[in-house]
């Protein structure tokens, strides 16, 4: 699998330089998205531009992703879907589940939010506690 990976400081940007993602490639793609977690990272976007075919296989793989960085109170977010992935992540409802967005800025603004909401629960926790 051919992938490029950019690490920010709040978060990761995983591109897959592939147009499918499909049962040969969908195991790789867990693989590094579990690693990339492992790493210590809490936010990645996984930027699908290139992404032309998705099976089920790579469908399970965002999955995946989603559960993991979700877990861990950070966020997975899924940019530059193309129009036929689009189509199926719709048809299998996954676009209500997963973090959608259009563009890498979008992906960047939206983990912003995310680490300020975050960030605003743990203060309020532990102004709870004293």
């Amino acid at each position: 699998m051919k992938y490029s990976i950019d690490k920010k400081e709040q978060y990761v940007i995983f591109t897959p330089a592939e147009e499918k993602l499909d049962s040969l490639l969908a195991p790789k793609l867990k693989s590094e998205l579990l690693t990339i977690h492992a790493e210590g990272f809490s936010n990645l976007v996984l930027d699908m531009s290139q992404v032309k075919y998705v099976d089920s296989s790579g469908l399970s793989a965002l999955l995946v992703g989603d559960r993991e960085f979700g877990n861990g109170g950070g966020i997975f977010i899924i940019s530059g879907v193309q129009e036929h992935v689009m189509k199926l992540l719709k048809i299998s409802m996954l676009d209500k589940k997963l973090n959608l967005v259009n563009t890498l800025e979008e992906a960047g603004e939206a983990i912003f939010i995310h680490e300020i909401e975050n960030g605003e629960d743990s203060e309020e926790t532990l102004e709870e506690e004293d």
